[in-house]
């Protein structure tokens, strides 16, 4: 039983691990565009604009962070000198910048469907 216990103990503490990786990743990348949506908010004169602004520009670097892993991916699998490393690396960042996308599209969904079903 306790060797049970031990092994049970151990997944508890990787995913802990992992759910600590993830959120220090999200918050850096948080206060990456937290650092630049000030400068939008001041420069555009509605505040429609500069979410719609900051939300596609927050989309293009998904994109662009999923293109990168892709072309890493793809010179690894030709054979070209890339580190494995530096490929997963890219892969990892991707898959975060994914999440956090689609954690923030849920959201906006729960927000909406909530404002959408009070009555009036």
């Amino acid at each position: 039983m306790s060797i049970s216990s031990i092994s049970g103990a151990d997944r508890v503490m990787a995913i802990r691990a992992q759910i600590l990786e993830r959120n220090a990743a999200l918050q850096k990348a948080a206060q990456v565009g937290g650092n630049a949506a000030p400068a939008t908010n001041d420069a555009a004169s509605g505040a429609g604009n500069s979410f719609a602004a900051t939300l596609n520009a927050a989309l293009k670097q998904v994109n662009a962070s999923q293109s990168a892993a892709q072309q890493a991916s793809e010179a690894y699998e030709r054979g070209e000198t890339v580190d494995v490393a530096q490929v997963m690396l890219a892969r990892q960042k991707a898959s975060v910048a994914f999440e956090a996308t689609l954690q923030a599209r849920n959201k906006l969904l729960s927000a909406y469907k909530d404002i959408m079903s009070m009555p009036v």
